[in-house]
């Protein structure tokens, strides 16, 4: 089933199902924002614990792909139940969100979130979800995404307003043949194959 709205100016979203969107897809999902995902319960305690460490001053710190300690279940989390806001609604934020993530991890499961992450998120400026996404910068559908298209749309992430797809991006350039050999990598693990799988 296809839901496709329009409200607004330039506001796109194309909600499809998870045997609609490429397993290409997916795999890009998870090896650039959380190759954690199909392991934890909701939070990357490792992530978390590296992201509090203090940095050494002069000492520049390797960030991995995804950027931060923030999984895929957290991000669906805020963008479906929680608000946007300023530094200081981040941190008031920070109890519902510990409470809708570990819900949906419990309720939904994993295919269901990632479903959901890849529907809700913005992929473009006014562009909601990854079909939409895939008939803006390829014309094309979700469903149809080969691993290169995949990885370009997801390496507009986290800021795809600021992280061009097209016209491409130096930031987008640079990250989609890192995320391409992340899938390489992680694609013959068994969890992420059980995942995967219709």
């Amino acid at each position: 089933m296809q839901v496709s709205n329009s409200v607004g100016y330039g506001f796109k979203r194309n909600y499809v199902s998870w045997d609609n969107i490429s397993n290409n897809v997916k795999l890009a999902a998870i090896a650039s924002e959380d190759q954690a995902f199909p392991d934890h319960d909701g939070f990357d305690w490792d992530a978390i614990e590296k992201s509090l460490q203090p940095k050494k001053k002069g000492k520049k710190t390797k960030i991995p792909l995804g950027g931060g300690a923030s999984t895929i279940t957290q991000q669906t989390a805020k963008n479906v139940f929680l608000w946007n806001g300023g530094s200081f609604t981040r941190y008031v934020r920070k109890i519902p969100e510990v409470y809708f993530t570990k819900m949906i991890e419990w309720v939904w499961g994993k295919k269901r979130i990632l479903e959901v992450y890849l529907n809700v998120i913005e992929m473009g400026p006014g562009i909601f979800g990854i079909d939409a996404a895939a008939h803006a910068y390829f014309g094309k559908s979700a469903k149809d995404l080969s691993r290169q298209e995949a990885a370009m749309i997801i390496a507009c992430l986290p800021n795809p307003k600021r992280f061009s797809v097209k016209p491409m991006s130096r930031r987008v350039s640079w990250r989609y043949p890192q995320i391409l050999q992340q899938m390489h990598n992680i694609e013959d693990d068994e969890d992420i194959i059980s995942l995967l799988k219709k």
